[in-house]
């Protein structure tokens, strides 16, 4: 069995910008579940906080090379899972009323030669659809029977965390495809005149 290092806050610092893994698996061993309880007080939704916690570690690992602390590490990951947290709420904001403009000019349409517009439950499904098989998969398995991602891992053979990861990659595809589409859909609406 391999034994991990136990590094100081200041020598992860350096190790990490020098992209080591051991000292990324110690952060997040230490910091994460500290930093997942913040989130989900902020979130108050057990899956959501789990995305944002590994989109706060993911970020950590992309930027690790030009990381500068200055207070303690752990002050950094909380105030970095803030502004993920503001991001994702400014984000399902917009979302929402773009939504809502959507759905607006849906009511507004009165011609029976009008196209139909998918609802929101078709966009979903089609976009559930392009997702690659397994993380389309592990996505209707998590999100959408209500499986845990222990029940997943377990049924399918992979690790919780490839889990997780297909849950996270899956989420940000439909939150962009989904936003795509309505976009598209209101442009045309406002080009061909329908108000």
């Amino acid at each position: 069995m391999r034994t991990v290092t136990a590094y100081s806050d200041s020598e992860l610092l350096e190790l990490l910008r020098n992209g080591s893994k051991e000292a990324f698996t110690q952060l997040y061993a230490t910091y994460s579940e500290r930093l997942y309880h913040i989130l989900l007080r902020m979130v108050k939704s057990p899956d959501i906080a789990e995305e944002l916690l590994q989109d706060v570690f993911i970020r950590i690992w992309e930027k690790r090379a030009t990381i500068n602390v200055q207070s303690s590490l752990g002050a950094y990951l909380n105030k970095i899972g803030e502004n993920i947290v503001y991001d994702f709420f400014r984000k399902a904001a917009r979302d929402r009323s773009l939504y809502a403009q959507l759905e607006n000019y849906m009511e507004r349409v009165t011609e029976p030669a009008a196209a139909p517009v998918d609802g929101g439950e078709d966009l979903l499904n089609k976009a559930i659809e392009e997702l690659p098989p397994q993380r389309r998969q592990v996505f209707r398995l998590c999100k959408l029977e209500g499986q845990s991602y222990q029940q997943v891992s377990l049924l399918l053979g992979i690790s919780v965390s490839t889990v997780n990861d297909h849950i996270v990659k899956a989420t940000k595809t439909l939150q962009k495809n989904i936003s795509g589409r309505i976009v598209s859909i209101a442009v045309c609406m406002l080009l061909t005149g329908i108000r």
